[in-house]
């Protein structure tokens, strides 16, 4: 299910890609098999959040409490709903949306770029249904929101790492 149907008019829209030197298959493996936190300043990141650090991408966002929408061979979706802006973030699976809670999806995927090359793409959407979830939301993603796309950015350079050196 792409993220356009999931979440049309997201109230937030984050996109990060990476040119890998490898083929779409190797690329994907990469980015599902690399830590959630893949060096020292991701590890430093997550704790400063109170979340633990260890585990794959796949284990951790379901350890926080996102569910699995959607898999393919190219692509994985995950989604939640909750407070993210408490310490504890509140999150439930994706059925669990309410009056001042967020809906949060997040798309890992990954398509050809030519012969032994691919793009792996992270896409993260949030959406605040009411008054009250956007205003925790606001200030939340004000702190978090560039940390966020940091994180985002070192899996991505991680996978790379990982694919092209298989």
């Amino acid at each position: 299910m792409p993220l356009d149907d999931l979440l049309p008019d997201a109230d937030v829209v984050t996109r990060h890609e990476r040119a890998v030197a490898a083929p779409p298959e190797t690329a994907f493996a990469a980015a599902l098999g690399v830590p959630f936190a893949p060096d020292r300043v991701a590890t430093a990141l997550l704790r400063m959040r109170g979340l633990k650090p260890g585990g794959g991408i796949e284990g951790s966002l379901t350890a926080l409490g996102f569910s699995e929408l959607e898999r393919s061979p190219s692509r994985i979706v995950f989604g939640a709903s909750g407070t993210p802006w408490r310490r504890h973030g509140g999150l439930s699976g994706w059925q669990g949306a309410g009056p001042g809670r967020v809906r949060m999806a997040l798309e890992l995927s990954v398509e050809p770029a030519g012969p032994g090359r691919s793009i792996l793409r992270t896409e993260t959407r949030v959406l605040a249904p009411d008054a009250a979830a956007r205003r925790g939301f606001r200030r939340y993603w004000l702190a978090v929101g560039p940390f966020s796309s940091l994180l985002r950015r070192r899996w991505l350079a991680a996978a790379a790492r990982v694919a092209e050196g298989s």
